[in-house]
């Protein structure tokens, strides 16, 4: 590879790690606020609310039209997982810097 080539090679580098970089920060800062919503969610899971309103999804009391993904079996129990899954994942990577 001659000289431009390469300057240009590492420049696309560099230019793809900085893009990567910025969207990585975002999404560090969204998933990081995102932390007390699933924290909510969880106990919603665990409590006597959550079996009320899944025992009225079961027996059709609720309106037709209403979302209630949070009622699934699995919904937010699988949620909670990716995000322990993602945790996991983030403390390897630091445990492992360049």
């Amino acid at each position: 590879m001659n000289r431009v080539e390469r300057i240009t090679y590492y420049e696309n580098l560099m230019s793809n790690a900085q893009k990567t970089l910025a969207d990585f920060e975002t999404a560090l800062q969204e998933f990081s606020s995102a932390q007390k919503s699933l924290s909510e969610l969880g106990s919603y899971l665990k409590s006597r609310q959550w079996m009320n309103d899944f025992e009225a999804y079961e027996n059709g009391k609720l309106p037709s039209d209403l979302a209630c993904g949070v009622l699934s079996e699995d919904g937010i129990f699988n949620l909670l997982e990716k995000n322990t899954q993602l945790l996991h994942t983030a403390c390897n990577i630091c445990a492992n810097p360049l």
